[in-house]
């Protein structure tokens, strides 16, 4: 009986995860997700977090009752409880990530970047933490908010978020007109993307492109 209700459980936590990247997966890059592959977010728990993650469950459904029902308000109050209950949950992280579409999509940039970073600092895995510093750069620059999304870049990245890190890092600079810091941060993605199973590369190669570089070039600089 213990082994089916976890099972029940398991299935139930995996469908959560399913769900929450068909619907949030657009506001970071494909290729990104490809990469999380390594980072099951609900693995090694333990019997603690277990029993707080079932009880985060509930609240995490209703968070996504209330962001169906385009209910802000009632958003706010239940993330607001999940982060101070269960914020050592990565339920509570994946609904800090849906608060912050949530946000985004009701034009309330400051309150997305707030649960961003919260994740970001405290979500209890690493990729979930280089996704919410990913996505809270793409806000930044978005606003035009540069040296803060280069500070959000240069925080510790796990190592298969390292050449998007420095894709984000590289668009920043083109956007101030810094040419030759744009173009050793894409050569960097670039050389770090030909090393993992993604077609992300070949964007990467396009901007390389359209600063006047020939992006196999760089990468033979790169690799030697």
């Amino acid at each position: 009986m213990a082994r089916n209700t976890l099972d029940v459980q398991e299935q139930e936590q995996l469908e959560a995860l399913k769900g929450f990247w068909a619907r949030f997966g657009d506001y970071i890059t494909w290729a990104l997700i490809i990469v999380l592959g390594g980072y099951a977010a609900f693995n090694g728990w333990n019997y603690w977090q277990a029993r707080q993650g079932a009880k985060a469950a509930v609240l995490y459904a209703e968070l996504e009752r209330s962001v169906h029902a385009d209910d802000v308000k009632h958003l706010e109050q239940v993330i607001g409880d999940m982060k101070s209950r269960y914020g050592r949950t990565t339920y509570a992280a994946y609904g800090a990530l849906l608060a912050a579409s949530a946000f985004q999509e009701h034009d309330q940039p400051a309150q997305s970047k707030e649960q961003l970073a919260w994740v970001a600092d405290k979500a209890p895995d690493d990729g979930l933490r280089a996704i919410a510093r990913l996505r809270l750069a793409s806000l930044q620059i978005g606003a035009e908010e540069y040296d803060a999304a280069l500070q959000t870049l240069s925080k510790r990245m796990p190592p298969q978020f390292a050449a998007l890190a420095a894709d984000r890092r590289g668009d920043v600079y083109r956007l101030q007109g810094k040419r030759s810091e744009a173009v050793a941060e894409y050569r960097q993605a670039y050389a770090k993307l030909a090393q993992q199973d993604t077609d992300y590369q070949q964007v990467v190669g396009i901007k390389l492109n359209a600063l006047g570089v020939d992006p196999d070039a760089a990468h033979k600089t790169e690799t030697g």
